[in-house]
């Protein structure tokens, strides 16, 4: 639910900060995906007080990352950088309290491998959501976020088989309704180029002999 918010919260930030426009058929889309999220709200059946937290600092922090002048590999090495010493001392507890599982346990290289490439999985999609923040607006970045709980959904029913509650696939519904409508909007305004005579560039001259 966390992640059905978020791309309402980047919206909300990019219309409401960044001063975005939203075309009408884009404001049709968020009202339905807004009326998607109210249904799973509803059908969760407490308030959504985890979600609304993940909802606002990942809205939060696509919003950094629209503002920041650094590349986006300069970024991401800030935030490892800030965040190194945070996971040292809490990988040197872990160590003190025997729970550090790469280094005691005897779990195998195979385990070890797994929380190195971990770091990798998590860097390579914070990179191209940077990149994707200085090519994007917010509000389309946001809408393109609902890609992750969508998928998320798929891996839930077709992989590990759990029960959807018919509210669910109603929100689910609604969502995909919005995207479409959404992502045919931004195509069909894509800005076209076309070549006039007085900006064609001529080609090159071959002398016949």
């Amino acid at each position: 639910l966390g992640y059905f918010i978020n791309p309402l919260v980047s919206v909300l930030l990019g219309v409401l900060v960044l001063r975005e426009r939203l075309r009408p058929l884009q404001w049709v889309s968020v009202g339905v995906a807004g009326a998607a999220v109210i249904i799973l709200t509803v059908a969760l059946g407490t308030p959504p007080v985890v979600s609304l937290a993940l909802a606002v600092s990942f809205g939060l922090y696509g919003l950094m990352k629209k503002k920041v002048t650094l590349s986006p590999l300069q970024s991401l090495t800030a935030e490892t950088l800030v965040l190194a010493p945070v996971g040292v001392l809490y990988l040197a507890w872990l160590q003190t309290q025997g729970s550090n599982t790469m280094l005691q346990g005897g779990h195998g290289v195979g385990h070890v491998l797994l929380l190195v490439t971990a770091g990798v999985v998590t860097a390579l999609p914070l990179l191209c959501f940077a990149r994707a923040a200085h090519e994007l607006s917010l509000t389309t970045l946001g809408m393109i976020q609902y890609i992750t709980p969508v998928l998320q959904m798929l891996w839930a029913v077709f992989v590990v088989h759990e029960h959807i509650a018919p509210a669910r696939w109603v929100g689910f519904g609604l969502i995909w309704v919005a995207v479409v409508v959404f992502t045919a909007d931004t195509l069909f305004n894509v800005p076209r180029r076309r070549s006039s005579p007085a900006t064609a560039q001529p080609g090159p001259k071959i002398r016949s002999r």
